[in-house]
């Protein structure tokens, strides 16, 4: 038996977040301090509700522009990262790596809850901010949930949710 899904797609010129960052690899290397203009995009699929929507579009592009918002121009930095201490006190936040070191205003750094500043893990962090949106202001709770983060042209990561 055919089974019909639904998907809708937001993917607009203001769903952009131009940040800096760097990641560490292989338990014993960092990039260089670098950033990027990062652009997202989020699919949901599911059942039409009674307006024939999976989920309006309109309500959709605000979730994930207030989200973007978030991560715009500021130096994004994972507190979950076992090689990179971050340190501070009210107007510096102070990141160190092996021997290297770097101080930013605390105003322009924004800590993320994930292990590094990766594409991928930014695309699950978004997700998993996307899906709390859903369900606790809309109480829309989709059956799948997809966002991709683009850190240059042609160069894209996507993380998936299932329900």
């Amino acid at each position: 038996m055919a089974v019909e899904r639904f998907m809708v797609r937001v993917s607009k010129d203001y769903l952009v977040f131009c940040s800096g960052h760097f990641i560490s690899y292989e338990s014993d290397k960092c990039e260089c301090l670098h950033g990027h203009n990062y652009r997202a995009s989020v699919s949901i699929e599911g059942p039409l509700d009674s307006n024939h929507y999976v989920f309006d579009f309109i309500a959709l592009k605000r979730i994930a522009r207030d989200l973007t918002d978030e991560l715009d121009h500021k130096m994004i930095l994972p507190d979950r990262n076992a090689l990179i201490r971050v340190e501070g006190d009210e107007r510096t936040v102070i990141v160190n790596f092996k021997d290297s070191e770097w101080r930013f205003p605390r105003k322009d750094c924004l800590m993320l809850p994930i292990e590094n500043t990766t594409a991928e893990l930014l695309a699950r962090y978004l997700a998993q901010r996307i899906l709390k949106e859903l369900e606790t202001r809309h109480q829309y709770f989709p059956e799948v949930l997809a966002v991709e983060v683009e850190e240059s042209f042609g160069q894209a990561a996507t993380y998936t949710w299932r329900r």
